[in-house]
Order: structure tokens, then C-alpha cells, then sequence
């Protein structure tokens, strides 16, 4: 009897009734993406195809960063399909999202790296965003303000000030990808930072942290000691 085949495993086995037991830490990137294709094809059980996925793309971040016009090219894969993996990164900012409006101080959360890794998941050019804080450091709205190139994004102190006003904001969190991957805030990130910060000063809006969005991690500059 072939393990391959999900159908074929004792119940208590399947990914889907390991994960209603809440057994997720203990499933694999495979089978958590069985659970999301749900079905197979004729060829391929749905366990076969996220092995299949995972050799093609490298990893699971690799799945459900690629583009939906990439994942339709594979066999197996419709729009439903892939509708339901490109859902994963939405879902999971809004839940994060959830906890910073209502109640959690957004500095220092570790809501704060899973709601940025969420929204910044599969860009492939640079974008610079500003989190708008509360007194109680309260997300009061998440803004992608600035759109660049791959290595780049032009940023107007001015767009912030007005932007930093009009939510009446008492506090922001700078922050910005990298798609090359690699997390480490350049020179230009640390002087555009000291330059931001000194400008909203003058507003009495403090500037709590610039994070740089990567692959694997997000950087904080101000533990960094950069601004």
C-alpha cells in the first residue's frame, strides 16, 4: 500500500485530522500544504503535489510567494488551487492586524514581524510603508506609501508628515523590504531614517523603530542602535 496516496493512511494519520487535533507544529511543510490543495489529481495526491511544489520552489515561503501566473503553470494546480495558497498571506496579516488594533502596543510584538513578513510576502520591487501609531502605540493605520524598483523606493518626507497628520498619529514605525533577501539596513536606510526622524520630532511625532523586511528575518534598526 503506498504511503504517498493520503486516502491510503490510517485516520488519525492525515494531515487534516492532525491539525483539527492540533498537531500542526508536528506536520511537515508537505503535508500543512496537502491540507490547503485538499485534493489531488489523477497523477498526483494532494501530499505528492506540495512535495512537488517544495523541490520546485525551495521552500513553503517559496510556494506562496510565487507569483499566481507561475503556479498556474504547474500540473495540478488550478485557480482554485492557487487561490487558496495566495489567500495564506492576506489571512495572515489581518489576523495579526487583529491583535495590533485591539489592544497590543505595536512596538516589540511579535505581531509586528508577522503582520510586515505577511504584507511584504512576494514583492518583487521595493516598497516603503509607515505604521500609524497611537498614544499607547496602537496601530491606527498601515500605509504602503512609497513603490520603487527592485534595490529601491524614492521617499518624500513631505507624503509622511502629511500622512503622519492626517491619522493623528503620535507615533510611527518605519518599514521597507528587501527583495534581494537580504535584511541589513544600508547606509541610505540609516540616513534617510535620521533625516525622518529629526524632521517629525518638530511635530512631537516619535519615530519608534525603521524595520527592514527580508527573506528569512526582519531587522530592527533601533536595536541595531542606527537611529
Amino acid at each position: 500500500m503506498s504511503r504517498n496516496s493520503v486516502r491510503d493512511w490510517p485516520l488519525a494519520e492525515r494531515p487534516r485530522e492532525r491539525l483539527l487535533a492540533a498537531e500542526h507544529e508536528r506536520l511537515s511543510n508537505a503535508e500543512l500544504l496537502a491540507v490547503l490543495l485538499r485534493t489531488g489529481t489523477r497523477d498526483y495526491s494532494a501530499l505528492a503535489l506540495g512535495n512537488r511544489l517544495l523541490s520546485q520552489y525551495g521552500s513553503i515561503r517559496g510556494v506562496i510567494d510565487a507569483p499566481p501566473r507561475t503556479l498556474l503553470g504547474n500540473e495540478g494546480l488550478g485557480p482554485t488551487k492557487v487561490a487558496s495558497l495566495k489567500a495564506v498571506l492576506p489571512i495572515t496579516a489581518r489576523y495579526a492586524a487583529c491583535g495590533l488594533v485591539h489592544g497590543r502596543a505595536f512596538a516589540g510584538s511579535q505581531d509586528a514581524v508577522l503582520f510586515l513578513t505577511a504584507e511584504f510576502g512576494g514583492l518583487e520591487r521595493e516598497v516603503f510603508a509607515c505604521l500609524f501609531l497611537d498614544t499607547r502605540h496602537r496601530l491606527l493605520k498601515f500605509e504602503k506609501l512609497f513603490l520603487g524598483s527592485v534595490d529601491r523606493a524614492n521617499v518624500y518626507p513631505r507624503e509622511i508628515v502629511k500622512r503622519a497628520l492626517h491619522c493623528n498619529a503620535a507615533a510611527v514605525i518605519f518599514a521597507h523590504n528587501h527583495p534581494s533577501g537580504i535584511a541589513e539596513p544600508s547606509v541610505a536606510d540609516i540616513e534617510l531614517t535620521e533625516r525622518l526622524v529629526s524632521i517629525l520630532s518638530e511635530l512631537d511625532v516619535r519615530v519608534l523603530d525603521h524595520l527592514v523586511v527580508g527573506a528569512e528575518r526582519t531587522v530592527s534598526m533601533a536595536e541595531r542602535g542606527l537611529m
